[in-house]
């Protein structure tokens, strides 16, 4: 369905990330009108441990949208959508705040997506081998909720196992909170809460997987606390906005709201369903299988579509339903990407030089360093920088690998150092550290290539997508063209497209094709393909020879 005639027609979205919520106000035709951010509080009470306040999120959710919607807007909004992060949110049995943090601050009631308490939980329910694990690549990751449960049921049985009124995704918290449903989307419970669901109308929990684990009880009182209602993204959650809800967010009572999603999902939503025609992309007259989301930020997810339930080792999924109606999906990723560039500039000797330099150049410093880089390969005669990391080499994966090894105990690794600590050696090594990324998604790639994918063209968002060197690194080493979005905020994009869906102005598919659009094509610079060829038969090594040092060093 299309829209018709008379006033324009809005829509919000609404994206709970990692420290900060945004809101946007888009219209029909997918322009981003106003966008609106607030910071939110994030607690790291010892190591691997974070966790947040969903107060604080509701609140800093209110402040946005009534920020986007002002100046009479608010009036034209037709629906409303949520994605978020896929932390762990718990209530009691009156549904307000329950602490996860041994504090006992019942506002701590959020275990985050990137918290690792969980690896010993983690570790025993790879174990147990359940046939359930093959949805998640072979192996549980300590990210996904059952062993955030399983923690907190062995750990804090007392203080909130017992009192626990509720267990929810935080994309599922946020449309509660607007709606006072608790109806989960099936994003987030098929993807990181082992839930059963396909074409053909299953919708169950796994029973004998949470049985073998030992949360058999979770799924006690017709399964009260973890949903016993689903939808799929996008589908008009309860009966609209709520009153209260309505008066926090500034917007009518009753306004559509979209079951939501998880952030990355919505990122994929938010771009995927572009018209390619013009652009001479290879997936132009191929499926919308053709095409792989790259959403690159705190961590970077690699979402990609299939007409058939497609199993890829070390990749998550299938998950049916979880992004668009009738295909399946799998999800790769590398987590704490934009965290590990940051730690390698920031624990680096000339980082207070780079500051000075990139402050009195007036840009930022990754700016700077993409600049800087490109002017030293210049000086040195090269038509590109790839070549100055020929005898540097770095394994990215200093907080584990999520896909396709699998692999949480992985490190990071550095070959090539030296003793000089310039600002042209930092340089260099962010370079190593951009190809490093790369090598990981070519892995991906790769794998889910080999298990029946025939992707031919990435499509990206996110913050990392701001440096020009990032993008073309990832284009030059996967051997992909990459498609950036006409609007940048793809992810508050994606989560408006549910609040368009919701309102019944556009089928899901309708939706994309209407509110998604092409900005730039990023091309692999062929010549490199030599030189990156090589590089990656190294990436393979480090992790090959890590795995190798292990195997040594547990002989003791």
């Amino acid at each position: 369905m299309t829209s018709t005639s008379g006033s324009p027609k809005y829509f919000v979205g609404v994206d709970v990330g990692t420290s900060s919520v945004r809101a946007t106000l888009v219209s029909e035709n997918g322009r981003v009108v106003n966008v609106a951010v607030e910071p939110i509080s994030i607690w790291n009470p010892c190591e691997n441990f974070y966790e947040q306040s969903s107060d604080d999120i509701w609140r800093a959710c209110c402040k946005t949208v009534k920020d986007v919607t002002s100046d009479g807007l608010s009036e034209l909004v037709q629906g409303i959508g949520f994605d978020a992060t896929c932390s762990l949110v718990v209530l009691d049995k009156d549904l307000r705040p329950l602490s996860v943090s041994h504090s006992g601050d019942n506002e701590r009631n959020i275990i985050m997506w990137m918290d690792h308490r969980a690896v010993k939980e983690a570790e025993r329910i790879n174990k147990t081998g359940h046939e359930a694990l093959r949805f998640t690549g072979g192996e549980i990751s300590l990210e996904m909720e059952p062993p955030k449960l399983l923690w907190l049921k062995e750990n804090m049985f007392e203080t909130c196992w017992q009192n626990a009124g509720a267990f929810m995704d935080l994309a599922d918290f946020m449309t509660w909170k607007a709606t006072g449903s608790q109806t989960r989307s099936l994003c987030t419970v098929v993807c990181k809460w082992m839930f059963r669901a396909d074409g053909k109308g299953l919708r169950e929990w796994d029973t004998s997987f949470y049985e073998s684990i030992g949360l058999k009880d979770i799924l006690e009182n017709e399964q009260q606390k973890i949903g016993n209602h689903f939808q799929l993204p996008g589908e008009p959650c309860g009966d609209g906005l709520s009153l209260a809800a309505a008066k926090e967010l500034g917007l009518r009572p009753g306004l559509p709201v979209g079951t939501g999603i998880i952030d990355a999902y919505a990122g994929g939503i938010g771009m995927l369903g572009a018209d390619v025609t013009g652009f001479k992309l290879p997936c132009e007259s191929q499926p919308l299988t053709s095409r792989l989301a790259l959403i690159c930020g705190t961590s970077t997810c690699h979402l990609g579509l299939s007409e058939k339930e497609t199993f890829v080792p070390g990749v998550w999924g299938p998950y049916y339903g979880t992004m668009v109606p009738g295909l399946w999906g799998n999800e790769g990723g590398e987590s704490c990407t934009g965290k590990l560039i940051d730690h390698i500039i920031h624990t680096h000797p000339a980082l207070n030089q780079l500051k000075e330099e990139s402050q009195k150049s007036g840009c930022d410093m990754y700016t700077w360093l993409d600049d800087r880089l490109m002017t030293m390969a210049k000086d040195k005669g090269l038509s590109s920088p790839a070549v100055l990391t020929r005898d540097l080499h770095l394994c990215p994966y200093f907080y584990g690998n999520r896909s396709p090894l699998a692999d949480p105990t992985l490190k990071g690794m550095i070959s090539g150092l030296t003793l000089s600590s310039s600002l042209d050696d930092l340089a260099i090594l962010y370079l190593a550290t951009l190809q490093a990324l790369a090598h990981g998604t070519r892995l991906i790639v790769e794998q889910m290539i080999r298990s029946g994918y025939s992707i031919s063209t990435l499509f990206a968002c996110g913050g990392l997508c701001k440096s020009d060197l990032f993008l073309q690194t990832h284009a030059d080493i996967t051997g992909l063209p990459i498609v950036l979005p006409k609007e940048s905020e793809s992810v508050l994009v994606g989560a408006a497209i549910l609040g368009a869906k919701a309102s019944g102005i556009f089928d899901l598919k309708g939706a994309m094709s209407r509110m998604c659009g092409v900005g730039k094509v990023i091309w692999p610079d062929e010549p490199q393909r030599a030189y990156y060829s090589k590089k990656h038969t190294v990436f393979l090594k480090l992790v090959e020879h890590q795995r190798e040092y292990k195997h040594i060093m547990e002989q003791l």
